[in-house]
């Protein structure tokens, strides 16, 4: 088939290359979101994954709103035959849906219809899910609601990170959503609707939703610190400024802290919660880099019995 690949993100990558290794199918082009602001400089930077259709001498696409006319005039001459999608980062209109004859095709980092929405893989780690996974399905104009061509499933690691998680199904997503294009073009392939149960939603990930509350169970805290790591951080506040939590970890026999107390020893660092006590080992101050929770601790000289978020 001829297609015309949509994403934006690193996570997109992976799947895009196995696109254009296929010996069976075209990526005629790729749409992706236009140049965006980064780093001190704030010059535009163009997305990974219009990076990489570039070094693969690909055309791409970067409509600032996909209804905009001269990209679905483009999309027109091009004529895929269908349009694999990961992690585009805008709706799509129905003028657009309607232009490849089978269709677009979304990678999802989920088991749809579970965590439906732009955030599946963090709302699974916060949930505390032991299991989830990738689904391709034809997207249609409601929100990750088409019918679904394919499955594979992800065991979650007590110390998966969302960003740990969502590398693993970036890759193993690739080699399903690359089986689907060929499901599809031979026939052998057909798309099942969703159930209308277990259906939950995947919101992005605020600021505010990263916020550490120390009143809660300790597993809660690991699992918040895990979901919002690398983005958009977990945090909470010591001493009126803002101190991102990078990596912690439940410590079960200890239950003498207050939630939020500190206690520092000479290597480690403690904050009590809603239960048991959570072990900080890596933290960002602000303005500063990620550094070993002890160091941070002798730099501060923690008072006893001082308290985080407050």
């Amino acid at each position: 088939m001829k297609l015309v690949f949509a994403g934006t993100p690193e996570v997109a990558v992976p799947a895009l290359d196995a696109l254009i290794a296929s010996d069976r199918h075209e990526v005629a082009a790729v749409v992706t979101r236009p140049d965006a602001p980064a780093g001190r400089g704030r010059r535009l930077v163009a997305s990974p994954v219009a990076e990489r259709a570039a070094e693969a001498g690909i055309e791409v696409l970067k409509p600032v709103k996909p209804r905009d006319e001269d990209f679905l005039a483009r999309l027109r001459e091009i004529a895929p035959d269908c349009c694999p999608v990961v992690a585009y980062g805008a709706l799509l209109p129905k003028a657009a849906l309607d232009v490849p004859a089978r269709g677009w095709v979304n990678l999802h980092f989920s088991l749809l219809p579970a965590w439906r929405g732009a955030a599946p893989v963090q709302h699974s780690l916060m949930a505390g899910d032991e299991v989830t996974g990738a689904s391709t399905f034809l997207i249609e104009e409601g929100l990750d609601s088409g019918p679904v061509y394919g499955v594979l499933t992800e065991e979650i690691r007590p110390t998966d990170t969302s960003g740990d998680l969502l590398t693993r199904l970036a890759f193993a997503g690739a080699g399903l959503l690359a089986a689907t294009m060929d499901g599809i073009e031979d026939g052998t392939l057909h798309a099942v609707p969703q159930p209308h149960e277990g259906v939950t939603l995947a919101p992005k990930i605020t600021v505010e939703d990263a916020q550490v509350d120390w009143s809660a169970p300790a597993l809660r805290v690991d699992r918040v610190v895990r979901g919002c790591t690398p983005a958009p951080g977990a945090w909470t506040l010591f001493r009126g400024e803002r101190l991102k939590l990078v990596q912690a970890t439940p410590v079960l026999d200890r239950t003498d802290l207050a939630p939020g107390e500190l206690s520092a020893a000479k290597n480690n660092v403690y904050a009590g919660t809603g239960s048991h006590a959570v072990e900080l080992l890596w933290v960002q101050p602000q303005g500063k880099k990620p550094m070993k929770a002890a160091d941070w601790a002798r730099g501060v000289r923690i008072v006893p019995g001082e308290l985080l978020g407050i």
